[in-house]
């Protein structure tokens, strides 16, 4: 099972790299306030997840420049689990006004993507 799961993520990986989608375009100064809003994010991922891939995908779709932090990890591991309260993938962490939220579910992550930056 865990070579058939490998193969299946390294095929996910080539075809994300080669059907890569195209960065929205914004004037720069509109840029430069995104890329400062988006400081306060973290999306906890694992490369081969086919719902990190999607979160990632729509994150270069909206020109996105968020942090991406390896789940695999054991610190980055720990801080999901004792911060987040649980293991699971992917992660959007979300720095407001000194609060902490943890978003979890892809769907529910490119929804906020989308609501906040589009």
């Amino acid at each position: 099972m865990f070579i058939v799961r490998w193969i299946l993520g390294r095929i996910i990986l080539l075809l994300n790299f080669v059907f890569a989608p195209k960065k929205r375009q914004r004037p720069q100064d509109q840029q430069a306030i995104v890329d400062q809003q988006t400081q306060s994010l973290a999306l906890y991922q694992y490369a081969a997840c086919p719902f990190c891939v999607k979160v990632r995908r729509d994150i270069r779709r909206q020109n996105l420049t968020i942090n991406l932090v390896d789940a695999k990890q054991d610190d980055n591991k720990s801080v999901l689990v004792s911060q987040g309260g649980k293991l699971q993938k992917p992660c959007l962490r979300i720095e407001q006004d000194g609060n902490t939220q943890w978003l979890y579910e892809s769907k529910a992550i490119t929804s906020y993507l989308n609501e906040r930056f589009a």
